[in-house]
């Protein structure tokens, strides 16, 4: 190979560090839902006394839509590090989640298309919970919003196995 293809190899190939910013500030995003979760949690139990049981439910589903943001932003962070930047030490501590390292670019965008739907499923049951400040109008468009992402989820699911990404069925 000549000198200037070679070259340009080497530096495409060494642009690939240039995402670690993005990984560092989806870290950052970390810190803040975590800021917001406590907050909420804080208002929760300063207002548990005079709350309904309809609120306290759907303050739960506000705390179970963080940690499923929460859980999604950590899949991204570490799948996609590892697929696109750098691999992780193969002699890992053992407290490493087991899926590391073993979710690949279609396996990442099947848990991403996934976490999306049940966090669009969470927020349609919060607004069917809370109908008396909903319009019909609110509703109907949660409702195609959540189909949306719903058939998207099965399209990208069929294309992948069409494509010969078949699942990988032991959760990883």
């Amino acid at each position: 190979m000549s000198k200037i293809p070679r070259i340009l190899q080497v530096w495409l190939f060494a642009s690939r560090w240039l995402l670690a910013p993005f990984y560092f500030c989806l870290v950052a995003s970390l810190f803040a839902l975590l800021f917001k979760l406590v907050q909420h949690a804080g208002h929760m139990v300063t207002h548990l006394v005079e709350s309904t049981e309809a609120t306290v439910t759907l303050d739960i589903l506000s705390l179970i839509d963080m940690t499923l943001i929460g859980s999604l932003i950590v899949i991204v962070i570490f799948s996609g590090y590892e697929n696109f930047v750098s691999p992780v030490d193969p002699d890992r501590p053992k407290n490493y989640p087991e899926w590391m390292g073993k979710i690949d670019f279609a396996g990442l965008k099947l848990k991403l298309m996934s976490s999306i739907v049940a966090i669009s499923a969470i927020q349609l049951l919060r607004a069917f919970m809370d109908l008396k400040n909903a319009t019909d109008r609110d509703l109907w468009w949660s409702v195609g919003i959540h189909i949306a992402f719903v058939v998207s989820a099965l399209v990208l699911a069929l294309s992948d196995r069409v494509a010969g990404h078949e699942p990988d069925n032991s959760g990883h």
